[in-house]
């Protein structure tokens, strides 16, 4: 069966259907290049640190999305390479598989282009994730050319999101902005700060605390340098028989 023949049969699960049980692996592709495989773990480092307090969320990247028995046979359609579902338990797994996560879809999915890619995630997978998973924001992002768009569900159909004064796109599932940064997609804050890697924050800190450690020794020199200066104004008082004590 093609992906458009199921569009079409997959929007309700029928009872007769019976799903096969055990684990089902995720069975994607290798990623085009290098700078596909670290903007996906751009994003997800820093979803899991930005939400490292939380645990209703999966995040998940690269990753197989089983949605009815006759998917799992089609070689049509690939996991979205970067998605976010919410109120769901924050655990690892081997795919996302819809009938064992309580039928739920991704809330949000970000797809990375790519020229073998390209068409079909600005087509086919818009309208699966249009009409079948029902994928409230989804954005895709080339990190090559830069080109970067983002939609939101509205009355069953994609949208586009109108960017703010910085160019970025705002996600209401994550309550998020998403942009460009030193021609990276990242995240930002709904007051427009960058949504920082651990690494990041890691080397803020470090730098943070040599700064105070850099004030505090200016502090000492500077104590240090009036100290003497004092001693050599109550040595000079001294050699005139003045007693520095008394002044």
């Amino acid at each position: 069966m093609s992906v458009t023949a199921e569009l079409a049969t997959s929007q309700e699960i029928p009872e007769r259907v019976i799903f096969p049980t055990g684990d089902l692996y995720s069975d994607e592709p290798p990623l085009e290049t290098e700078l596909h495989l670290r903007q996906i773990i751009l994003l997800l480092n820093c979803l899991d640190w930005l939400w490292r307090d939380r645990n209703d969320f999966y995040v998940a990247g690269n990753l197989t999305i089983y949605y009815s028995q006759n998917q799992r046979k089609s070689e049509d359609f690939r996991g979205p390479d970067f998605f976010v579902v919410l109120g769901t338990d924050r655990k690892t797994r081997k795919s996302w598989v819809v009938w064992e996560e309580e039928g739920k879809y991704p809330n949000v999915i970000v797809e990375i282009l790519s020229p073998k890619t390209a068409n079909t995630d600005r087509e086919l997978k818009k309208q699966i994730y249009q009409d079948t998973f029902r994928t409230h924001d989804y954005f895709w992002f080339d990190p090559y050319t830069l080109e970067f768009a983002g939609f939101h569900l509205m009355d069953g159909e994609y949208q586009p999101l109108p960017e703010n004064a910085q160019g970025h796109l705002w996600s209401q599932q994550l309550e998020l902005f998403l942009g460009i940064h030193q021609k990276q997609l990242r995240f930002f804050s709904a007051s427009g700060e960058l949504v920082p890697t651990p690494e990041e924050v890691a080397d803020s800190e470090r730098q943070q605390k040599e700064f105070a450690q850099q004030l505090a020794d200016s502090e000492r020199q500077q104590k240090e340098f009036a100290q003497q200066r004092a001693d050599r104004l109550a040595a000079k008082l001294r050699e005139l028989n003045i007693d520095p004590d008394t002044i």
